[in-house]
């Protein structure tokens, strides 16, 4: 199946590790140009060496603090400067913290807000005038909290539902520009966020990671953790032209651990 992903140009936030280098990846192998954005210049550096030996697509950096407004201007302009143009926005960040209720203060509250919402309503702002030009695609990052909270995760089940509603809302908003704007929420993907999260869980029982990567997995129908590659080929999906109908939706890759209809 022909994508035609090949000469269009991609934003993807939080992209230098996880499911955003992943889905940075595989839009490179499809001949997209990618601007890849985070925190760590060196690690960027690096990342998008090994993206540019990997595919047709060419790529790009900009350092980037999501939580900073003139940053996320900074990296949409750049774009622009580099490629001339933006097609896709691939909103993503690192998770909050963990954590119950009674032991959050409102900096976390507030740094949890400006992380995971904030950011992605002011990378849409930014970017939106040239999607407007392109019939774009929009893709927001959230997580299977969006269908079942998760315990301990308060701050993640509030900001990642509150993108759901963003979504929703916008696909009626954007629909007369041609634009399509969706939700994709991983379940258990074998990333450095999913372990430190397991890793949490061990300290608490007071068992080995192993442990509780045993139990999760029981619970999850396919038995695994996906890869982010798993994850990637569903987000690539939707981002390209093989997806033309569907909007204002979210979407699960987690195994079928959800049980929610």
């Amino acid at each position: 199946m022909d994508l035609n992903l090949s000469g269009k140009t991609a934003v993807v936030m939080a992209s230098s590790q996880g499911l955003g280098y992943a889905i940075a990846e595989r839009l490179v192998r499809e001949g997209a140009n990618v601007m890849i954005s985070g925190r760590d210049e060196e690690k960027l550096i690096t990342k998008t060496a090994e993206l540019e030996s990997i595919g047709p697509g060419k790529v790009a950096f900009q350092k980037t603090d999501i939580t900073k407004a003139e940053d996320i201007k900074t990296l949409i302009s750049k774009t622009i400067e580099v490629f001339g143009s933006l097609h896709l926005l691939i909103n993503n960040a690192g998770g909050p913290p963990a954590g119950a209720f009674e032991d959050l203060t409102d900096a976390n509250w507030q740094n949890a807000f400006e992380l995971n919402l904030l950011s992605y309503i002011r990378a849409i702002r930014e970017a939106l005038p040239y999607l407007k030009k392109q019939s774009g695609r929009i893709l927001n990052i959230a997580s299977s909290s969006i269908k079942e909270p998760i315990p301990g995760l308060i701050l993640s089940n509030t900001f990642r539902t509150g993108i759901v509603g963003l979504s929703k809302t916008l696909a009626s908003e954007l629909a007369p520009h041609n634009i399509l704007i969706n939700t994709i929420a991983p379940g258990r993907i074998a990333t450095d966020r999913v372990r430190h999260l397991d890793q949490i869980n061990a300290d608490k029982q007071g068992v080995d990671i192993a442990s509780v990567e045993l139990s999760m997995k029981a619970q999850i129908p396919l038995k695994r953790y996906g890869t982010p590659e798993e994850f990637a080929n569903i987000a690539v999906f939707l981002l390209s032209d093989a997806n033309t109908y569907m909007t204002g939706s979210s979407f699960l890759v987690d195994g079928g651990m959800i049980k929610s209809i």
